[in-house]
């Protein structure tokens, strides 16, 4: 097993990992809408907080040598369901073809007062 970090995303927020690669698949922690460096909150509504998620993601794939079209399945959790059509445009946008399994739930409160938090599996790099 093999711990993945990298300054390019935020760093964990308590005692966890930003991921691991086990049997030859990338497992993240969930990733709020945090700004590299400063883990503060990006400013903005659901739109910005999802596309910082997601650069984020982006972040922790690359350490490991993997992409979205390696993505198998991605977790995402919302403070609000009414919101979900908003963050579904921006998931769309930004992982182009890609289309893993997902499943999208609503919880009561995020991290640091986020609106969107989410997880995935990927194959990861031969490197990895």
């Amino acid at each position: 097993m093999k711990t993945i970090s990298t300054s390019s995303a935020p760093g964990a927020i308590g005692p966890y990992s930003q991921a691991k690669v086990c049997g030859g698949f990338l497992f993240t922690a969930g990733q709020i809408p945090l700004v590299p460096g400063t883990a503060d909150l990006i400013a903005g509504g659901i739109e910005a907080q999802t596309e910082q998620v997601i650069r984020n993601l982006d972040a922790v794939m690359a350490a490991a040598g993997t992409d979205w079209s390696r993505v198998v399945k991605t977790t995402v959790f919302l403070t609000d369901m009414g919101e979900f059509a908003a963050f579904n445009a921006v998931y769309e946008r930004m992982l182009g073809g890609a289309k893993p399994a997902r499943s999208t739930v609503q919880v009561a409160a995020l991290p640091k007062g986020a609106r969107v938090e989410i997880e995935l599996v990927a194959e990861a790099g031969a490197d990895a």
